[in-house]
């Protein structure tokens, strides 16, 4: 089958990389012939090209790349809609696509035109209530006359991407039950598929940790084999609460003398470091280590914990963290707030991290007092959890079933 693939996303991103190539390339190999429209940003693409180009031609994607424009805001991204509906265009003419697979709100423009224009399936992969975060994140103000009309116009053409949509794909079941409760969304019965963000779980595997990095890490990092190390893992941006974090870990270092906090993140190491200063945490507990994706299995070895604070806001009903799936697949137990898409369920059911009920110490000290109950055999279980919840195999499997649905439909 015949697919076109548009994400917004560049591959020679870490997203990409991780959330996006490992799929189609699954897709690939099931017999889909997959052409790829991405946008990508400079630098990353001129530093990561030679490699993604090599992934795709390996698994035999047609990969057409763009340019990413980033400013001004909103017109830029009008121009990327528009070059994104030419070229996607031109594409159809040439292969007679079957299905259009769009990852996200933006990639649903071009989408939305294949499916009207020539009849193309279409596939709305939502990603997240991408309008809401939007709001939730202050990209967007509200007072803002120009703001205002730009909300109303993306409302208004997300009520028709789900009404056109021949199938949606959501992040988690909370996301999926909120669409359907909304009235007036579609003048037919939606099909709804739940695929969570998924793991590679034969990279993010004890298996596949080098000693020879391991003690590299473990030398330049200045660990040792008492040190208790809390781990943050990925970007530190509009949804994680940097401030909130460090002020737990404030708490478990007077619990515990010998913690350490591991951030293993591109971001730069002295804003980190300005912020943990605030908070009076001796520079010497915290530990900042950049790491490309065939390394992390090895830096995250260390790790007692890792803990994700995420703001506690509607749109984040949508989030399926990637970071959750790799940890787990690691045997590292985790520390989230509550209300973050599906992992209140997640962890009831698997007993696999701990959940706060607020950001005070009060709530902190809870959080610390069940982080004792949990014990290095308990490494299994989460590995289980992230074989039944977060497999890549397993997401594979229900994108190439979504795919095969829409082929016996007229």
């Amino acid at each position: 089958m015949s697919v076109l693939y548009i994400s917004y996303d560049g591959m020679t991103d870490p997203l990409g990389q991780s959330q996006v190539i490992p799929y189609l390339s699954g897709l690939s190999g099931k017999g889909h012939e997959i052409d790829l429209i991405s946008f990508e940003k400079k630098k990353q693409f001129l530093s990561g090209e030679a490699a993604v180009r090599g992934i795709l031609k390996k698994n035999n994607i047609q990969w057409y790349p763009l340019a990413y424009t980033k400013s001004p805001p909103i017109l830029s991204t009008v121009w990327d809609i528009v070059r994104m509906i030419f070229k996607a265009r031109a594409l159809q003419h040439k292969n007679k696509f079957k299905i259009v697979h769009c990852r996200s709100y933006i990639p649903a423009f071009a989408g939305l035109f294949l499916k009207k224009k020539y009849g193309v399936k279409f596939i709305f992969d939502i990603r997240g209530f991408w309008i809401e975060e939007r709001i939730d994140g202050k990209i967007w103000n509200l007072r803002n006359p120009f703001y205002n009309w730009v909300y109303r116009f993306f409302k208004k053409k997300e009520k028709e991407f789900f009404g056109m949509a021949d199938y949606i794909v959501s992040l988690t079941q909370k996301a999926k039950d909120e669409i359907l409760s909304w009235k007036n969304t579609s003048p037919k019965p939606l099909n709804i598929e739940v695929i969570p963000t998924c793991t590679d779980l034969n990279l993010f595997s004890r298996n596949y940790i080098s000693e020879d990095l391991r003690m590299g890490f473990k030398q330049k990092l200045g660990i040792t084999e008492d040190t208790f190390i809390l781990t943050y893992l990925g970007t530190i941006g509009t949804w994680y609460m940097l401030d909130e974090m460090l002020g737990f870990f404030k708490l478990l270092s007077s619990e515990k003398p010998n913690a350490k906090f591991l951030f293993i993140t591109h971001e730069r190491e002295q804003a980190i470091r300005m912020k943990s200063q605030l908070h009076n945490i001796p520079d010497e507990n915290i530990l900042v280590q950049k790491s490309e994706r065939h390394e992390l299995p090895s830096l995250l070895s260390f790790s007692d914990f890792s803990i994700a604070f995420i703001k506690p806001v509607y749109s984040k009903m949508a989030s399926s963290p990637t970071k959750f799936g790799e940890l787990l697949s690691m045997g590292i137990p985790f520390i989230c707030n509550r209300g973050i898409g599906d992992m209140d369920d997640i962890v009831s059911k698997y007993h696999c991290g701990i959940l706060t009920d607020g950001f005070t110490d009060d709530a902190y000290s809870n959080v610390i007092k069940q982080m004792g109950k949990f014990r290095a055999s308990d490494t299994d279980r989460f590995r289980k959890a992230a074989e039944e919840y977060f497999s890549l195999a397993g997401g594979i499997e229900k994108y190439d079933s979504v795919y095969q649905k829409l082929l016996t439909v007229n």
